[in-house]
């Protein structure tokens, strides 16, 4: 579809082109393997000399359409789904980072994407650096080394709620020959596009605001098609160098521009399988077709709720981006004017006690391990999803003991900060 269309129509059109005769709505082809005419076209397929579908791990038609729509909407030139958001930040850095390499992350990604770099990918081999994303320019600087790879932090930190500069990463990333990967998935290409602020690759857990419904897990990388990997041979040999184990093709000198989720593809989703289901993209498609009506509706209704825990008396303090006064007010203005996302993230003055005993008073919200979706929902992630970091690892990642992380769904506001009110009456 041309870029000069909409995101709201890119939201609804894109991806799925049916022709003459073919079905209006995507299809699901909850099929494995795909049936050619001759032995030749399917050699040609697993030598990619040719393109097309041969085995729904690596490549599908439903999957491949709604991989195109998050393309285009990210401005991109090529994607691909994973099995999970958590995939998709591992097969991103994975794809252009072995063992003996390292990785500069910002301090307040998401726990799991942190638990990853620092605990697993660590015993792959791989080395990570933490910085504060507030860290001036000569900070972030001092982070990289010969063997840094690349760069990876959040648009909208889960759950600090922290803005990223992107453009201050970008350049540190860049001046040192590395891409920065930025995990897009809080504010949505509704909201924000990283690639228009100097970003490489962006990756998403489909499973939050895409998806919309929570019913189905899932993950995309978009590459942005501007980072020159062969002007670095060295460095990403992988893209550069011939690969083995198809015949000795040479991602970059075949491929160009498609040459980093080529590779991904076929050669990562070959060997670790972390593919997502025919059905699950479907379900996708089906939340994409609203993001742009379901996102505006999502930051709406947060600010009405952030101010509103602003004023109660029993709360100590609240961390919404698109209050004024927030410390990264001017950044989300810069990065994401038409607004920044649904989620708040507050304490109240009890601590971390009044936080357990608020939570399980609310009637509407629900407490549940998940964020960004239709539905309100809340989460302490001391008790929950960060469980795993000590007290000084929270602090680093910006989540403190008593953090609330308030998911505000699109129902009628006035029933969510009525649900709030009555649930913080409730506490001593």
């Amino acid at each position: 579809m041309s870029r000069e269309y909409g995101k709201e129509t890119i939201c609804i059109q894109s991806g799925w082109k049916p022709k003459n005769g073919e079905p209006r709505v995507l299809p699901i082809y909850q099929s494995t393997t795909f049936k050619y005419e001759t032995s030749e076209q399917m050699g040609r397929l697993f030598d990619l000399e040719e393109s097309g579908f041969f085995y729904t791990r690596l490549q599908n038609p439903t999957n491949e359409c709604v991989a195109r729509k998050i393309c285009e909407l990210e401005g991109g030139v090529a994607a691909m789904l994973t099995s999970s958001g958590q995939a998709a930040n591992y097969y991103a850095v994975f794809n252009i980072c072995e063992a003996g390499g390292h990785v500069v992350m910002s301090s307040t990604v998401y726990g799991g994407t942190f638990n990853l770099l620092m605990v697993t990918m660590k015993k792959m081999g791989i080395e990570c650096t933490v910085v504060d994303p507030d860290a001036t320019e000569e900070e972030l600087n001092g982070a990289f080394r010969e063997n840094t790879k690349c760069v990876l932090a959040e648009t909208i930190a889960n759950p600090a709620l922290v803005v990223l500069d992107i453009e201050k990463f970008a350049r540190a990333a860049h001046d040192h020959q590395v891409p920065l990967i930025v995990d897009n998935t809080f504010a949505t290409p509704i909201n924000c596009r990283p690639f228009e602020w100097g970003a490489d690759i962006v990756t998403h857990s489909t499973t939050k605001y895409m998806d919309g419904h929570g019913m189905c897990v899932g993950g995309a990388i978009v590459d942005s098609g501007n980072f020159d990997w062969s002007r670095y041979p060295d460095k990403y040999p992988g893209l550069c160098e011939p690969d083995e184990s198809y015949h000795g093709i040479t991602y970059t000198e075949k491929f160009g521009k498609l040459a980093y989720i080529t590779k991904a593809t076929s050669q990562l989703m070959r060997d670790l399988g972390s593919s997502q289901s025919p059905q699950n993209a479907f379900l996708l498609n089906i939340g994409l077709e609203t993001l742009h009506l379901r996102v505006p509706r999502h930051c709406e209704n947060a600010l009405k709720v952030a101010a509103y825990l602003e004023k109660n008396e029993k709360v100590a303090w609240v961390n919404y981006p698109g209050l004024e006064g927030n410390k990264y007010y001017d950044l989300a203005k810069k990065y994401m004017p038409e607004g920044i996302c649904g989620v708040i993230s507050f304490g109240l003055k009890g601590g971390r006690e009044a936080a357990g005993k608020m939570m399980d008073h609310l009637q509407l919200a629900a407490i549940v391990t998940h964020v960004a979706d239709a539905r309100t929902c809340v989460l302490h992630p001391a008790s929950h999803t960060h469980r795993q970091m000590n007290d000084e690892q929270l602090v680093e990642a910006g989540v403190a003991p008593d953090l609330i992380r308030l998911s505000v769904g699109i129902e009628n506001v006035d029933d969510i900060i009525r649900d709030l009110g009555q649930a913080l009456e409730a506490v001593d």
